[in-house]
């Protein structure tokens, strides 16, 4: 298993599995589900080095994304000394395989090297499961609220309930 930045060749495989993403969602969760997103909004991830790849045997097994600033959806909460995680998107052909605390681990160690003291997640919808998921690897559930201002945001966040999550960093 390696971890490696994405690369413009990959493009068209992380639209695939986000598509993926997206039908399960559609069965799994259907009130809320991803919005097809940009190509620009992917170029420019692997442009700032801050689209990931999981392999497994040079096949990728998962694919995410960084930011080191997240205003819109933290608002107030909002700090310089956080990451955040989005879009974790699993290959369907290695599901199961607890990736988000492979990420967890690996993140742990990419913030730090950043001098950031916190990782951040969300995600929509009260989704019991999901988050018990996300506190079985490591977050704290900080709660959900409604977003003030979702125009700049994907669909998805648009009259949504937000789940928070966060991991406090040992230096």
């Amino acid at each position: 298993m390696t971890i490696k930045n994405s690369t413009f060749d990959d493009i068209s495989e992380i639209f695939r599995l986000y598509d993926l993403a997206t039908n399960f969602q559609k069965i799994k969760f259907p009130t809320n589900t991803w919005p097809k997103f940009s190509e620009s909004l992917i170029i420019s991830e692997i442009n700032d080095n801050r689209q990931f790849k999981l392999l497994i045997a040079d096949k990728i097994a998962c694919v995410w994304a960084i930011t080191f600033s997240d205003p819109q959806i933290w608002e107030e909460k909002e700090n310089e000394s956080s990451m955040y995680i989005h879009r974790i998107a699993t290959n369907p052909e290695f599901r199961g395989n607890n990736f988000v605390q492979t990420i967890v681990d690996w993140a742990k160690k990419y913030a730090l090297k950043y001098n950031r003291q916190f990782i951040r997640m969300d995600t929509c919808g009260n989704n019991e499961r999901l988050i018990s998921h996300y506190k079985d690897s490591g977050f704290n559930f900080l709660g959900i609220n409604k977003l003030q201002n979702t125009s700049q945001l994907p669909s998805h966040y648009h009259d949504a309930d937000v789940c928070f999550f966060e991991i406090k960093l040992k230096k």
